[in-house]
């Protein structure tokens, strides 16, 4: 069946009007078509059943693999990176503050045609002095290009996530995707409730706060998975319907580790339109050898698995494995060679650097294609922004809540009635 196109005209219409303010003023001349997350979001609402992938851009030729996946799929792509990855204390050379003009100048150089947003994945709050840090460096992000945001609290009490998504939403702009969390991504521990998402949902909308997604602690893990629990879809199917007058849709974390056909049901019994993608990806420009979950494929020795001829070339990944295994990382800790080894990285010759964005561009296309129901979504995400005749595409929904039982000490009773299993404390991983 024929791609449907996108005409010429809608195409410049959309550059000329749904490219957010700060991407007009940092790329001027550009005819990249960055847009809000909200755009992306909408498109795959209009399909039904669909959702967009967001990849973590961990190094540059994730980012390049997931543009061309996306222009081959015709459909919108989030590039994100987290607080985590490209924060003040990166592990990644891809950062908050640069990420756009990397997507910007890849978008160009390679006629990118496809709705891009650029995320700003689990900007964490932890404790009072994140939040203080938070309200400078928020904005510092959208000078940067950034056109969505996920602002993840989850780590907190019920009542401070919510008190603190309300503390920064003055420092995002209104044009801007915005994404809340609920449940602290640990795995099978801790899992996200009901009443727990529609208490933050609730707050937020009695201060006209509508964000357009939400994520969970659903059941899955951050990074490589040692055992098969993963993602609950019934539980994730309930949530998102008691969320349904909402009209927020849901954001899925911790693919790497679950099966397609998992994300399959996730797709087709959720109201999910996002899913990240890092681990695997980054694991794939390397060369690592993957199974059909994203998983790492560890050999006989309990080492990573490269694939001759694949990736990184062979004497890159000998230095690459004997320099984390002299600081004796464990396999999870590998994605700190990131920032070591960016510019080795982008050394090699073009033959390598180009099978390493191959191998990443077939994996999420077969991934946005097959999995996630996304392929042909990108004119609907254009046609979206041309009859809005704006890059600011409003809310989903209107307040609902009553803004008089949503103070600030109302919202620290409420959230004590909870009650409710966080699981255990610790370093999770965002």
């Amino acid at each position: 069946m024929a791609k449907k196109k996108v005409s010429s005209t809608d195409f410049k219409k959309a550059l000329d009007i749904g490219r957010p303010p700060n991407i007009r003023k940092l790329f001027p001349h550009s005819r990249a078509l960055i847009v809000s997350g909200k755009a992306v979001d909408r498109a795959m609402l209009t399909k039904g059943h669909a959702i967009a992938m967001a990849a973590n851009g961990r190094n540059q030729f994730v980012i390049r693999g997931a543009l061309q996946a996306a222009q081959r799929a015709n459909a919108p792509v989030l590039i994100e990176i987290a607080k985590s990855e490209g924060g003040t204390k990166a592990y990644c050379a891809v950062n908050f503050w640069n990420i756009a003009m990397l997507v910007d100048t890849i978008c160009n150089e390679l006629e990118i045609t496809i709705p891009v947003a650029i995320h700003a994945d689990h900007y964490g709050i932890k404790n009072e002095k994140d939040l203080d840090a938070a309200k400078i460096e928020i904005p510092t992000l959208f000078e940067a290009g950034m056109t969505s945001v996920a602002i993840d609290a989850s780590h907190l009490p019920d009542d401070k996530n919510l008190l603190a998504n309300i503390a920064l939403h003055p420092y995002i702009p209104k044009w801007a995707g915005l994404e809340t969390e609920v449940g602290e991504i640990k795995g099978e521990e801790g899992l996200s409730t009901v009443e727990e998402a529609r208490f933050l949902i609730q707050g937020l909308n009695a201060h006209d706060i509508f964000p357009d997604w939400i994520a969970l602690n659903n059941g899955t893990t951050h990074g490589i998975e040692e055992k098969d629990s993963g993602i609950q879809v019934q539980l994730t199917a309930d949530i998102h319907k008691a969320l349904e007058k909402y009209k927020i849709s849901g954001a899925q974390h911790g693919t790497s580790g679950n099966s397609s056909e998992r994300l399959r049901q996730i797709a087709a019994k959720t109201h999910t339109t996002k899913a990240n993608v890092a681990t695997a990806l980054q694991m794939i420009s390397w060369g690592v050898r993957v199974n059909d979950y994203g998983n790492a494929i560890l050999d006989a020795e309990g080492n990573f698995s490269k694939v001759k001829g694949e990736g990184v070339s062979e004497e890159l990944w000998a230095e690459m494995a004997a320099y984390a295994q002299a600081k004796s990382w464990k396999k999870g800790d590998y994605k700190n060679l990131n920032l070591p080894f960016e510019n080795k990285l982008l050394a090699q010759p073009k033959e390598i650097r180009d099978r390493m964005v191959k191998k990443v561009e077939d994996f999420a296309y077969k991934m946005m294609r097959e999995v996630f129901n996304a392929e042909d979504t990108a004119p609907l995400a254009i046609e979206t922004i041309v009859k809005a005749g704006s890059s600011d595409l409003g809310s989903k929904v209107l307040r609902m809540e009553n803004p008089a039982e949503w103070t600030e000490s109302k919202i620290t009773e409420r959230a004590a009635r909870l009650g409710g299993d966080t699981g255990p404390a610790g370093g999770f991983d965002d």
